[in-house]
């Protein structure tokens, strides 16, 4: 089964039990971020990621130069522990995690949640690669894709438990795009894909000709 239709099959089971108004709140807030035209202003292929320096669940900090030291790095940018399409993505990713190392490239997660969710994120889903916190999105803000949740959908997720501004630390109800990334050693963007529906995501095979490409083009 491919990673979209574990989200397609977790989305339909998810209308049939939400409460009521609730997926119809979270369909409107989507696609008013669709609408609004964010992802395609997003950073793209060609462009260059801002230097940054997150740090990992275990706090220590982590320089996209030192990761670029060791070739491509491969970012995905997720909304948290309690985003159930997260998770499955992240096992998705997982699953491949081997035959993108095997490419000489480095994964990574990015959230805007704190370390002790991303232990519990790393841990759920049997991770072998790090998760980083992005404080505050700044990074996700750099890139142009954190956006700010509509009024009307913020009490729907506070009916989930989910209420960004405590989990995140800043206040802010704000969350990234999902997003994934294959930065170039010299921190050009070689793939990006931006997703303003938070229920769709490539498949992580989609990552391979990218980095196939990459490897080639420094081994020539």
């Amino acid at each position: 089964m491919t990673l979209q239709d574990q989200l397609d099959d977790f989305k339909a089971q998810f209308k049939t039990m939400a409460p009521e108004g609730a997926f119809e709140a979270f369909a409107r807030s989507t696609q008013e971020l669709i609408d609004s035209g964010q992802a395609e202003r997003a950073l793209k292929a060609g462009d260059v990621v801002p230097d940054f320096v997150l740090t990992d669940s275990d706090r220590n900090p982590v320089a996209l130069k030192d990761l670029l030291a060791n070739g491509p790095v491969v970012m995905t940018f997720y909304r948290g522990v309690w985003c159930p399409y997260c998770n499955i993505e992240l096992k998705a990713l997982e699953a491949v995690a081997e035959d993108v190392r095997s490419r000489g490239a480095t994964l990574v997660a990015i959230s805007m949640q704190g370390a002790a969710d991303s232990r519990n994120s790393q841990k759920d889903n049997e991770l072998s690669f790090p998760i980083l916190t992005d404080k505050n999105g700044e990074l996700a803000e750099k890139l142009g894709i954190r956006w700010t949740l509509q009024d009307y959908v913020i009490p729907v997720h506070d009916g989930f438990g989910v209420h960004l501004p405590r989990i995140h630390g800043d206040g802010q109800w704000n969350l990234p795009m999902p997003a994934r990334y294959v930065v170039d050693t010299d921190g050009t963007i070689a793939y990006a894909e931006v997703n303003p529906d938070y229920t769709r995501r490539p498949e992580p095979a989609d990552l391979f000709p990218v980095l196939d490409s990459l490897s080639a083009t420094a081994n020539a």
